[in-house]
């Protein structure tokens, strides 16, 4: 490390320890604090003044002795720099604080110190570790992008294939620090970047072997949940190509004890979890196991479950591993037996039988299961773990052991055996990743043990410790050779560095009478012990070796003091670990199994015995791992061998590989105990930074020259510090004297060849000089700006002063002439207006007077009426309320007299009465009451006499009474009569008047009630006017605010209308976009298929090409082999031959392109069938020529009855074919009265589209039944004539019935009928010898003298008549035919009548069920049924309309094909009858005109000629002349006139061999020269230009729109060629990615350079200081690429491709995904180089966008999507230019980073990194709002974008306007046998 003193002496200290100067001191907790001087230090000084971060003021006091002053801090622009020897002032505190920022801040885990990678376990899974980030370091410098160990891992494959040296990768670290992962990614790189040679897939073998490896040798601990316990060496072969060919593995010292226990918190290895994980799996269930809680060899630990793991996933994994490598299901079995055995044995219970014996109880259960899974006997087993043989001298005999020897015996055989399993599978995977060829250089991975120190150190401490003395020692020996070959290459005087060397601590434990060699010799001793090993050390190294100590309170350890740590290891262990032995029977116990891997696992055992021959207990004694089976004495030496020998031997093999290597160090850190992620522990960090040497790398560092600088870069740094006049064209000399002037002490810096080397402290100098001299300038800068600002203000406010005053004054004085003008007129107007005033004031109150007078008067005479009428109305109230009182009074008076009354009257009665009561009781009383009443009678008496006599008196009245009665009754009867009369009139008006009284009563009543209703209605008027007016204003109030809220709502409702357009425009939009992402996505996916299909095809190429070399004697001959493609279901055949040699030699060659494996195997089958059916044919044909000759021969009778019984059958077949068509006819009626009776069928009445198509089509069909009807009547007359021609048949013989057959047939068109008929016979299979012609057999037969039996020699008349038979036979098969096809038309009219029935019913169920609906859901519904029914009738009516399209389409083919038939069928009908013409006439001779044939544009050419023309015009055709000289596209042009004119032809098998041709030759030529850019563009323009005219000429109506009546007239006629169509767009589609591969490899190079590292704006970003690993110069050197030579490039594509003709559309196609390359690339870069994060580098990239923009315009390319694709790149350069600390700006950062993903800000964000002290960091806290703004993103977690896309390309038709018929072929093409027609 660097001593304070050091720090100080760069320079004068009182220059650097000023006021504010930072400084690191010293602190328990956080070991080094930071803290910022108050005062200037003076020499002398004891104490320094400082403030901590925290504001505290502190006295640092100096050591009294050393005065070293603390350590100084690195400017902050230095601080997490991607390389701790960039830093100015390399010690402790500085590298502690810089990985702590990089960890915690940005979130790096990767820092390289030197040569050193320094890799902290962050304990969170990162997304940096993808294919896409090996794709960005594979091929990059070390120091050009930021650390990583996929840098460290390209740096050793790039250094293995530059400098043919093996290489070495070392990974080292604490356990739980990533050792495993990192070597694990290591190995993943290799296996990517190199790939395989063979095809094994040895790389995927390579990585399979990881989880193998880490179930087998990992566990978890208490600070790792994946600790590797045992070291491993891997070395990775590669071939002289440096491809992977295979791996070795070498494993060291694996931890056993583990197998038998565990502490707390830890497990065993992952294997026997993973079993116990997967118990229940139908495979394991043999093996008995359950739950690891079960077992004692896996619950000591007490937590078997490792959070985020599940081991049964995990054995899968494993399983599938073993597969991978070879390891086959019995052998993986055999070894899940016994690793279950294991755990069974850990349970077998021993218990004690006495003290000096132990036993097992009997059928002890996990035993019996342990004997069946390892197939040994349960009786030898039980016995030997109890028992031990001794042997003496003279005799051998069997001692019982107590319980904890069989203990002890029983745990080391169960680490014996799964060391050996360990062993096997080792040596298992090894032999499956062994190289199959010759190994040519291999990278060794190195994942080691760390330095280790714990409470209790063991001997497994002891040679971990050992091994990490013996690395540190190479690392310091190595980088002490790299700094003397860096100081001795730039030629600078060289000083011995003092570094720590730890030889003697190696020889300590390795030299001889050392640590390892006394254990070896008490090993062999017969009763050697620790405690006597202990002491031996004690006598041997305490005073001679000051690096070995004694513990002051232990007898039994003792103290090394390695290069990190001192460390106490425990005796206790040593000896019995280092023997590392075994019961010998147990052995033989298992050598005996009946399990053939465990018979494999011991096979190699050999019985030894101890060193002293002697060893108590007959025990074995085992290597750790043996290599092979040697002799019996060497074996026996072999075995001699203690653990720490043979580890003491490996691990210098270990070394002496590494010596062999270039080594490359990763060091991995673990930052915290916790396992908490991205959390930082100081303490822990320092402990293992001087454990892994990172410190010491520092300080070899800091003794030298650390800082290194090259001229350039230094001149571009510190050009600030320099004059004018000091600024030299040479920049040596400039930095030279530039340097004498600022730093005088000369040994600060030393010149070298390229660079200048500067001491410690030296940068950070030159910084705050450069700092201090652009504050001075900033400072300056701000003092002119600022005075200049505000005399500019000043000046503008002066004028602005006196232009205000001047506008105010002459404001001012208009106002006074405008206030005296109205002043005037205001008294004059006050005048006139007080005397109106007053006046008015004067009458209204003489008005008021008397108005006031006269109300009061009134006032007073009603107030005196009043007081009158009162005093009146109160005499006349008092008079009634005083009558009233009195009334009152006397009433009352009244009530009380009587009432007093009756209370006396009440009183005497009671007497009376009781007086009576007594009187009552006596007898006088009686008496009196008879007198009385005697009286009383005698009274009565009297009475009645006096009554009678008036009675009497009377009577006599009466009698009189009534005789003058009845006179005057009679005379009252007349007047009764009248006054009845009267009487009812009375009555009358009495009732009237009753009635008038009742109405009158009414009428008051309802007046009374009218006016109480007048009065209620009254008050309710008044009432309800009150509400309504009230309501009124209510509703006054709510009609306001219903206009309100109706203005509210119109707007809402305007609103969400529009909302609901744009969001409809929007989600159109999207769905648009989706739509085409979609599809894009589709051709993509389809276009990447064909770029596998073509790399298969190329590697199908390489491999028959390998074997046509490898065959010697190639067969002589010529193959031909169909090869079919198809892209639409469709097969195609083509047939090729090429000429390949230019020998002349023709060979033949299988052309099979554009078909896969299952495509090649259907049509391999295909081919076989036809060949079988073309055998089973011509075996057929045989048999059927054989049966006609026999046929010839047969008798005439039999003739002649076949041939009347076919005559008949044939009129019977005539007659039934008359009587279908009528019976057809009929039904055809009926069906169309049917079918317009059924008026309301919907789709199929009458006059809909389907009914009209059925019509025509029946139409159609009865039109042609009424040919084929005239046919048949024209064969009836012949066969007629044919029959009468028969009859003569015994007469004569059989020339003549055949000639008199052919004489009746008098008519030529006749014969020539028939002739037909006989060659369309011939064609098929019965007949297919050549017939006769027909003007020939014309000849014949009209010949004066013709032979018949010459005539028909060769059947020709028997022909004819077979002719005519299988004429008719045809008719026959076409009839029924058509009769079929009318049923199936009829059976389709049906169904479809059917469904328009199923559809009207299902109509009225919609009707009926949308009546049940409510009103608004039966609108809806009725809406959605009418639109799906509209919907599905488009689409019928659409896919209606395609078919009739391609109907009509084909129906105009077939009738050019059928009128060219026709017309040639005319000529040769010509020709047929002229020679019968001019027997008969003569001819008259005409002159016939020749007249000159227009050209047609078409080109033949011979059939022989075809190779010739693909080789001149293909293979041999230089693109450079062609685009410069001719026409574009002129090959594409003349291959599809060759085309034209064989479809003119009709040559199916030209046109097919043509298109093939040029097809396999474009291939070839783009396989030749797939790197030549302009051969890829030629071939591109040419291949797009021949399918456009395929389209433009195929008569498709859709391209021939665009096209000329010549044009038109130049289409296809015979062939469709939509399959070779879509074969060429394939085609196009390769060419298309050669040609964006092919831009790839040339712009990739100019990428980074020229729009990263090179300054396009000259000084705008300065250069940092770097450290050892160099970064590419931004300064434009020589050769360096810059944004000029991209845009140069760029042109000369589009150049190249516009001289080519290449479609405009697809040149902006090319150019977008240039631009995607060039975005992709640089944003890729970026995110990868912290260096690069930085505000004027985000100006530069900005600058050079807009460079590229312009480019764009100039080329009218701005509308191509190109500018979109740099739309991450533009973002991440704004993102480094914004405000980065305000939630304000957070939320401006999400607005406009769209499209830049989360990941991809964060980390542009942390990677952020000041170039000047100006510039500010970006916070942790800002970083954390970013990512909680954002983290509702749903996007993809990739860091990086693929720069391996190609965006769909699509090929738009461009019809051509050139005539082909104007085009002229020349002469430099040699093409001159292709004739113009």
């Amino acid at each position: 490390m660097e001593k304070g003193h050091d720090s100080s002496t760069s320079m004068a200290a009182s220059e650097l320890y000023t006021k504010f100067a930072r400084v690191w001191i010293p602190d328990a907790d956080e070991v080094w604090k930071s803290a910022e001087l108050t005062k200037n230090y003076k020499h002398g000084d004891s104490t320094l003044h400082l403030t901590l971060e925290d504001g505290m003021d502190i006295e640092h006091k100096l050591d009294d002795k050393t005065k070293n002053l603390p350590h100084l801090r690195n400017p902050d622009i230095l601080v997490g720099e991607n390389d701790l020897t960039a830093l100015s002032y390399l010690h402790e505190p500085a590298v502690l604080h810089n990985l702590k920022v990089r960890f915690t801040d940005s979130k790096l885990i990767y820092t390289y110190c030197g040569i050193v990678l320094v890799a902290i376990n962050p304990y969170e899974n990162l997304p940096i570790y993808g294919s896409d980030i090996i794709n960005a370091y594979s091929g990059q410098n070390m120091g050009d992008m930021d650390p990583h160990i996929f840098a460290v891992a390209e740096e050793a494959y790039k250094q293995m294939a530059r400098d043919e040296r093996n290489q070495s990768i070392i990974v080292s670290g604490e356990s739980g620090a990533g050792k495993t992962v990192s070597a694990k990614y290591a190995m993943r790189y290799f296996a990517t970047v190199s790939g395989a040679a063979t095809e094994a897939n040895v790389e995927e073998k390579v990585l399979a072997s990881n989880p193998i490896m880490e179930a087998i040798g990992n566990a978890k601990t208490t600070r790792n949940d994946n600790s590797s316990r045992f070291g491993k060496y891997i070395e990775i072969g590669f071939d002289k190509r440096y491809r992977i060919i295979g791996a070795n593995m070498r494993t060291y010292l694996l931890e056993k004890s583990r197998v038998v226990f565990q502490a707390d918190e830890e497990r065993n290895y992952h294997i026997f979890y993973q079993l116990c994980a997967s118990s229940h799996l139908p495979e394991f269930k043999n093996l008995k196991l359950g739950s690891a809680d079960v077992f004692h060899c896996t619950n000591q630990g007490r937590n078997p479950v490792i959070d985020g793991v599940d081991d049964a996933k995990e054995m899968c994994t494993t399983q599938h591993a073993f597969s991978l490598l070879g390891i086959n299901e019995l052998n993986q079995k055999g070894l899940f037996q016994v690793l279950a055995a294991i755990l069974h044995l850990g349970n077998v219970e021993i218990k004690d039988r006495d003290s000096d014996s132990s036993i097992i109880p009997p059928n002890n259960r996990h035993l019996t299961v342990f004997c069946e899974l390892m197939g040994v006997t349960y009786q030898d087993m039980s016995h030997w773990l109890c028992h031990k043989k001794l042997k003496t001298a003279q005799e051998t005999y069997i001692k019982p052991i107590p319980r904890l020897q069989a203990s002890n015996a029983r745990d080391a055989l169960a680490k014996h055996i799964y060391a050996k399993v360990f062993n096997w599978i080792v040596d298992h995977v090894n032999k499956s990743l062994r190289a199959t060829v010759k190994q040519h250089s291999f990278i060794g991975v190195l994942d080691i043990y760390g330095f280790e120190t714990f409470e209790i150190n063991s001997f497994e401490q002891f040679c971990i410790n050992y091994a990490n003395e013996k690395l540190q020692q190479q690392f310091n020996m190595h980088v002490f050779k790299l700094e003397q070959e860096e100081y001795l290459k730039e030629q600078i005087p060289w000083t011995l560095i003092d570094f720590y060397d730890n030889q003697p601590c190696i020889n300590l434990i390795e030299a001889k009478m050392g640590v390892l060699d006394l254990l070896d010799e008490e090993c062999k001793m017969p009763k050697g012990s620790d405690d006597s090993w202990a002491q031996k050390l004690y006598n041997t190294h305490l005073k001679t070796c000051s690096l070995f100590e004694k513990p002051r309170m232990s007898n039994k350890a003792f103290i090394i003091q390695h290069f990190a740590d001192k460390v106490q290891y425990q005796c206790d262990g040593f000896l019995e670990k280092n023997k590392d032995t075994v019961n010998e029977e147990q052995i033989n116990v298992l050598k005996a199994s009946k399990l053939d891997l465990l018979v494999e696992l011991f096979q190699d055992e050999e019985k030894v015995t101890s060193p002293t021959g002697t060893a108590p207990g007959g025990r074995t004694r085992l290597s750790v791992k043996p290599k092979q089976i040697r002799s019996a004495g060497a074996s026996s030496k072999e075995h001699k061998k203690t653990v720490g020998c043979q580890f003491r031997n490996s691990l210098a093999m270990l070394m002496e590989t590494l010596n062999a290597t270039t080594p490359h160090y990763v060091r991995c850190i673990k930052p915290n105990d916790l396992k908490f992620p991205f959390t930082f522990d100081p303490k822990r960090a320092v402990q293992q930074l001087r454990a892994c040497g990172v410190l010491e790398t520092i300080r070899i560092s800091a003794a030298g020259f650390p800082s290194r600088w090259t001229y350039q870069e230094f001149f571009s740094r510190y050009r600030v510090l320099m004059k004018q006049k000091d600024v030299l064209s040479d920049r040596r000399l400039t930095c030279r004297n530039v340097l004498e002037k600022l730093v005088q002490d000369q040994d600060k810096y030393q010149f070298g060849k390229t660079k200048i080397f500067f001491r410690a402290g030296q940068v950070a100098y030159l910084e705050k000089l450069r700092a201090d001299k652009l504050r001075k300038a900033c400072v300056r800068i701000q003092k002119t700006i600022r005075c200049w600002l505000v005399r500019k203000k000043y000046l503008r406010k002066k004028h602005a002063a006196i232009t205000i005053q001047r506008y105010t004054r002459g404001h001012q004085a208009r106002c006074l002439v405008k206030y005296m003008r109205q002043t005037l007129a205001a008294i004059t107007i006050q005048k006139f207006q007080r005397m109106c005033v007053q006046r008015k004031l004067y009458l209204q109150k003489q008005a008021a007077a008397l108005v006031m007078q006269t109300i009061l008067r009134a006032y007073m005479a009603r107030q005196k009426y009043q007081g009158l009428l009162r005093n009146h109305k109160a005499v006349f109230i008092q008079k009634h309320v005083r009558g009233w009182l009195a009334r009152q009074r006397y009433k009352r008076s009244l009530r009380a007299i009587v009432y007093l009354q009756c209370c006396i009257r009440r009183m005497k009665a009671k007497k009376e009465l009781k007086k009576l009561k007594i009187e009552a009781r006596s007898v006088e009383h009686f008496k009196k009451l008879n007198v009385g009443m005697e009286n009383k009678i005698m009274q009565l008496q009297r009475k009645l006499d006096e009554q009678a006599k008036d009675n009497r008196v009377t009577s006599e009245r009466l009698s009189c009474l009534e005789t003058s009665h009845a006179v005057e009754s009679d005379k009252l009867k007349v007047e009764v009569s009248k006054l009845k009369g009267i009487e009812e009139e009375a009555k009358n008006n009495a009732n009237r008047v009753t009635s008038l009284l009742e109405e009158l009563e009414r009428l008051r009543k309802e007046l009374t009630t009218t006016q109480k209703e007048k009065k209620t209605i009254e008050d309710w008027a008044t009432k309800y006017r009150d509400e309504m007016e009230k309501m009124v204003a209510d509703l006054k109030q709510q009609n306001g605010l219903l206009k309100t809220e109706k203005d509210d709502l119109n707007r809402m409702i305007k609103e969400q209308s529009q909302q609901m357009t744009e969001k409809m425009t929007r989600a159109l939009a999207e769905e648009t976009q989706q739509l085409e992402s979609d599809l894009n996505e589709e051709r993509s996916r389809y276009q990447n298929l064909l770029t596998e299909h073509l790399r298969l095809e190329e590697r199908y190429d390489d491999l028959k090409e390998e074997i046509t070399l490898s065959v010697s004697v190639p067969k002589p001959g010529h193959r031909r082999t169909d090869s079919t493609h198809s892209s639409n279901g469709s097969e195609c055949t083509y047939n090729s031959e090429f000429a390949e040699s230019e020998e002349s030699s023709r060979h033949g060659e299988d052309v099979t392109r554009g078909m896969d494996t299952s495509l090649t195997l259907k049509l391999q089958k295909r081919v076989t069938e036809l060949e079988q059916e073309k055998s089973s044919l011509r075996n057929e044909l045989e048999n059927k020529e054989e049966q006609f000759q026999r046929a010839r021969v047969r008798d005439d009778e039999e003739h002649k009855k076949s041939r009347g019984a076919e005559l008949e059958y044939e009129s019977l077949k005539r007659q039934e074919l008359d009587s279908e068509n009528k019976k057809l006819k009929h039904d055809l009626t009926a069906m169309r009265q049917s079918l317009l009776g059924n008026a309301g069928a919907g789709a199929g009445a009458p006059g809909s589209p389907p009914y009209k198509v059925l019509m025509d089509q029946l139409n159609s069909s009865c039109e042609e039944l009424e040919v084929r009807k005239e046919e048949v009547l024209i064969l009836r007359s012949q066969l007629v004539s044919q029959k009468e021609a028969m009859q003569h048949k015994e007469t004569m013989t059989e020339p003549v019935h055949y000639a008199e057959d052919v004489h009746k047939m008098k008519d030529s068109g006749a014969i020539t009928q028939a002739y037909l008929g006989l060659k369309e016979t011939n064609r098929s299979q019965r007949f297919l010898h050549k017939p006769l012609e027909a003007n020939e057999l014309l000849n014949r037969l009209r010949s004066p003298t013709a032979d018949f039996h010459r005539l028909n020699e060769d059947g020709e008349l028997w022909l004819v008549y077979e002719g005519l038979k299988e004429t008719n036979r045809l008719l026959e098969g076409q009839m029924q035919q058509q009769r079929r096809s009318y049923d199936n038309e009829v059976e389709v009219l049906r169904g479809e009548l059917q469904s328009v029935k199923e559809e009207n019913n299902r109509q009225q169920q919609l009707l009926a069920q949308n009546l049940q609906l409510p009103p608004e859901a039966r609108i809806e519904a009725s809406l959605q049924h009418e639109i799906t029914r509209l919907t599905n009738e488009n689409l019928d009516l659409m896919e209606q309309l395609e078919k009739q399209d391609k109907t009509i389409r084909k129906l105009k083919k077939q009738l050019k094909v059928f009128s060219k038939k026709i017309g040639e069928m005319g000529a040769g009908h010509v020709e047929t009858i002229s020679p019968g013409q001019m027997v008969e006439e003569t001819v008259r001779p005409v002159n016939i005109p020749r007249r000159e044939k227009d050209f047609q544009g078409m080109l033949e050419y011979k059939k022989e000629d075809e190779l010739k023309l693909v080789k001149n015009l293909i293979l041999e055709l230089k693109p450079r002349g062609v685009a410069v000289n001719l026409i574009p596209g002129l090959p594409a042009y003349i291959l599809f006139m060759c085309l034209r004119h064989a479809d003119y032809v009709n040559d199916d098998q030209k046109v097919r061999t043509l298109l093939t041709s040029t097809i396999n030759s474009i291939k070839k030529i783009l396989k030749k020269r797939g790197d030549d850019f302009e051969t890829v563009s030629f071939w591109l323009s040419n291949t797009c230009r021949f399918l456009h005219c395929l389209k433009q000429y195929s008569g498709d109506e859709s391209f021939m729109k665009h096209n000329t009546p010549k044009q038109n007239d130049h289409c296809l006629s015979n062939f469709d060629l939509a399959e070779y169509r879509q074969v060429l767009s394939d085609l196009a589609i390769q060419i298309y990615q050669q040609l964006i591969k092919c831009m790839e490899n040339i712009l990739q190079p100019m990428i980074v350079s020229g729009m990263l590292e090179h300054e396009t704006i000259q000084g705008v970003s300065g250069v940092k200081p770097t450290g050892l690993r160099k970064r590419t110069s931004s300064i434009a050197d020589e050769g360096t690429y810059t944004l000029e030579s991209i845009l140069r490039q760029l042109s000369a594509f589009h150049s190249t491709m516009c001289q080519h003709g290449t479609d405009p559309e697809l040149i902006k196609q090319v150019v977008k995904q240039q631009f995607y390359i060039i975005g992709a690339v640089t944003l890729n870069n970026l995110l990868l180089r912290k260096d690069m994060c930085s505000w004027s580098k985000g100006m530069q990239i900005r600058y050079n966008v807009s460079q590229l923009e312009e480019w764009l315009r100039d080329k009218s390319l701005m509308l191509c999507g190109a500018k979109e694709t740099l739309e991450p790149l533009i973002q991440a350069a704004q993102l480094l230019q914004v405000k980065k600390k305000t939630d304000e700006d957070a939320e401006a950062i999400c607005s406009m980073c769209n499209s830049l993903s989360t990941s991809q800000i964060v980390k542009v964000l942390n990677l952020y990194t000041p170039v000047n002290e100006f510039e500010e960091r970006v916070s942790v806290t800002f970083i954390r709002t970013i990512q909680t703004r954002l983290r509702d993103r749903c996007e993809t977690p990739q860091l990086l974008m693929d720069t391996k896309i190609i965006y769909p390309v699509t090929f738009p038709f461009n019809p051509s306007s050139l005539a082909l018929e104007t085009i002229q072929i020349p002469g430099s093409l040699n093409l001159a046998f292709l004739t113009r027609v």
